[in-house]
């Protein structure tokens, strides 16, 4: 079966009853459209006042001005000016409301064309999601932008990411942060956006194929994690990776349904904070063998 195309896909995406669908054979498939895949995820964010849908199927480091900085992530490319609209009307905008200013210019650099396939490259910068293969999309700009400013990145952090896709959250994080390591659990997507990183001069960014739920430990500790994919818990490897003072934000299962927290460690305590109302695809391989379980305080 072939890929939808990239138009469609878009749309399909962002429909609420596709994802409201418990059958994930309609969301999922390893070679195209059509059944369930042993992959991360897809989800939606619906924020209260102006009607907000945000899908990201999961689908995540210098200065502003990176240490080392990309050959051509950016500057003098024929989408410039619809890099710039995507900020002024999907970030900057009333309703969508982010603000951190270095985050803004990181989107408005990071050339997200080149993360995506070359058929959908003309949509590249439209409101939505795109189909990236196996199954998954290269995540929708507003949810990139919303999840890296929640993080409240510093030049110097070092930045682990579950879920690494086609490399575009990485390359976000990448333009603000001092390192960034990613882990994908698709080992295809892994090579295939460890390829466009290093493409692009991506030098401060690391990837590994493999399952996120053990998190880095060699690299650990880390200033922030940033997981695309929705647990019963946070995976305590994670935890334990974070340095005091760090942040980590996620989507967990909570009651009904699931909510984006985001926590904070001081003082060896875990400070938890609901940030929105989310719908992701469950995290795969160890976290379904875990179950579910509480390691957090209720707020």
């Amino acid at each position: 079966m072939h890929p939808l195309p990239c138009r469609l896909a878009q749309k399909w995406f962002q429909m609420p009853d596709a994802l409201e669908a418990q059958d994930e054979r309609h969301i999922r498939q390893p070679h195209g459209w059509g059944a369930a895949a042993p992959t991360t995820g897809l989800c939606c964010i619906v924020r209260s006042g102006p009607s907000l849908l945000v899908v990201l199927l999961f689908g995540l480091v210098g200065p502003q001005t990176p240490s080392n900085p990309p050959a051509d992530a950016g500057t003098n490319d024929a989408f410039a000016a619809a890099r710039g609209r995507m900020v002024r009307d999907q970030l900057a905008a009333r309703g969508r409301d982010i603000t951190n200013a270095r985050v803004l210019a990181a989107m408005g650099r990071v050339p997200r064309h080149e993360f995506t396939p070359e058929r959908c490259r003309a949509q590249a910068y439209e409101d939505g999601a795109l189909p990236l293969g196996y199954g998954q999309t290269i995540s929708q700009p507003y949810v990139v932008a919303f999840m890296t400013e929640q993080l409240e990145p510093k030049p110097g952090d070092r930045v682990l990411e579950i879920g690494t896709g086609s490399g575009y959250q990485a390359a976000v994080l990448a333009e603000l942060v001092a390192e960034v390591r990613t882990i994908e659990i698709v080992e295809p997507l892994a090579r295939r956006a460890e390829a466009d990183l290093k493409r692009l001069g991506y030098q401060n960014v690391k990837v590994r194929a493999g399952d996120g739920y053990q998190g880095w430990s060699e690299a650990a500790p880390f200033d922030a994690i940033i997981v695309t994919c929705a647990s019963d818990q946070v995976p305590p490897p994670l935890i334990e990776q974070i340095k005091d003072g760090g942040r980590l934000i996620l989507p967990l299962k909570s009651g009904w349904g699931q909510e984006l927290v985001l926590l904070r460690r001081r003082g060896g305590e875990l400070r938890r904070e609901s940030v929105l109302p989310v719908r992701f695809v469950p995290m795969t391989g160890q976290a379904q063998r875990e179950g579910p379980g509480t390691n957090l305080p209720e707020r």
